[in-house]
């Protein structure tokens, strides 16, 4: 108690600090303490004074913040600037496959590669088809009347070619896509040669395209070439599973807009010049036969019944010769097949009958007995006998 009584300044320190250095009471005596009231005016415009009964107010340069309320969108973020969408717009549910150049003259063209069984792709005019192999590169030639505006890029997406399988997505077989270790191994097409191609799936009808930015010709032609290369078989099972498919090719602008569109029908084959060749040479009778069928049946079968003229025919021998002639009658429907076959044989018939008789009459008139004589008869005797 009496050390707590002590006062303060009495207590000397015995202990001397080292080096030299002066005592702690002294030290702390040369410490100079400021009063609080003396604290100066800050200088970013704000001022800080103590009020008399020891609480402390701010002065703001602008005293109107404080007076006029409190501002509601204080803590609201500033609207974002808004910059232009460049996501591509969603695909149709069934893609358009009708040509149109547009204004930019928009038009595809592919290298003379022949039928022969040693090329890997080879375009048919006739059929407008591409036949190519697996995964084997297919070089399509672009051309434009002008310049596409700056970023336009080109698109190509593969549908199926018949009406019943149009709504379903063209994919890789499953086979084909567990050995391929790229990113976008379900596509069925891709881009060879360039680093800048993007491969997309739209999010609403999953439809997979691949887009290349276009590229202008360079000097001294008027072509730009992009190779295709298409990784899986049209007969492979669970994938396109021998459905025709077409493939589109579009010319668009940066923000998706059309600018040109051009189709094709694609086979993806072991070997496409025989292909090609066979297809084209199919297509070629069907056109004939359905030429050959027009002026059947633009001609109709006239039957002329003038009895003079048969007779003529009758009793002439070249009628007797073109009687015996065969002739093919096609006839359409069972029922009537039937019917013109019991004529048929119903005259077939008369004709044996006759024949029958005529041979009868002919043995008969041989064997008629001559001037009146008679015919003798097994162990009869003449009479000059």
């Amino acid at each position: 108690m009496m050390m707590e009584e002590q006062d303060f300044d009495s207590l000397t320190l015995s202990q001397t600090l080292p080096l030299s250095q002066d005592s702690f009471k002294e030290l702390w005596d040369t410490v100079a303490t400021p009063s609080i009231s003396t604290i100066s005016t800050r200088t970013d415009g704000c001022q800080e004074t103590w009020r008399t009964d020891g609480t402390m107010y701010m002065l703001f340069g602008n005293e109107q913040a404080l007076t006029e309320g409190f501002d509601e969108k204080l803590f609201e973020l500033p609207p974002e600037i808004s910059t232009k969408d460049s996501v591509t717009p969603p695909a149709s549910t069934v893609p358009v496959t009708i040509d149109h150049p547009g204004e930019f003259g928009f038009q595809l063209r592919f290298q003379k590669s022949g039928t022969a069984k040693s090329v890997t792709s080879t375009y048919s005019e006739l059929l407008n088809k591409l036949f190519c192999q697996l995964a084997k590169t297919s070089p399509v030639e672009l051309l434009v009347s002008k310049e596409p505006p700056l970023g336009a890029v080109l698109r190509a997406t593969a549908v199926y070619k018949k009406t019943e399988h149009v709504a379903e997505v063209v994919r890789r077989c499953p086979h084909h896509q567990t050995e391929d270790a790229a990113e976008h191994r379900s596509h069925l097409i891709r881009v060879e040669g360039s680093q800048r191609a993007q491969y997309f799936e739209d999010p609403h009808t999953k439809r997979q395209s691949v887009t290349v930015p276009y590229e202008p010709p360079q000097l001294g032609s008027d072509i730009t070439t992009v190779l295709l290369s298409f990784m899986c078989n049209s007969s492979c099972m669970g994938g396109m599973n021998r459905r025709p498919i077409l493939t589109i090719l579009t010319l668009e602008t940066p923000e998706g807009l059309v600018l040109g569109r051009r189709c094709l029908e694609v086979r993806v084959c072991a070997c496409p010049g025989r292909d090609r060749k066979t297809e084209e040479e199919n297509s070629t009778k069907m056109q004939n036969g359905t030429k050959q069928t027009k002026k059947r049946k633009s001609a109709p079968l006239t039957v002329t019944t003038d009895t003079a003229s048969m007779k003529k025919s009758k009793s002439s021998s070249s009628a007797e010769e073109e009687d015996k002639d065969v002739h093919v009658l096609h006839v359409k429907g069972r029922e009537r097949y039937e019917m013109l076959k019991k004529i048929n044989d119903g005259l077939e018939l008369l004709d044996k009958e006759r024949k029958t008789k005529t041979k009868v009459s002919v043995k008969h008139e041989f064997a008629a007995p001559s001037s009146g004589k008679r015919l003798l008869q097994r162990g009869e005797r003449s009479d000059s006998d």
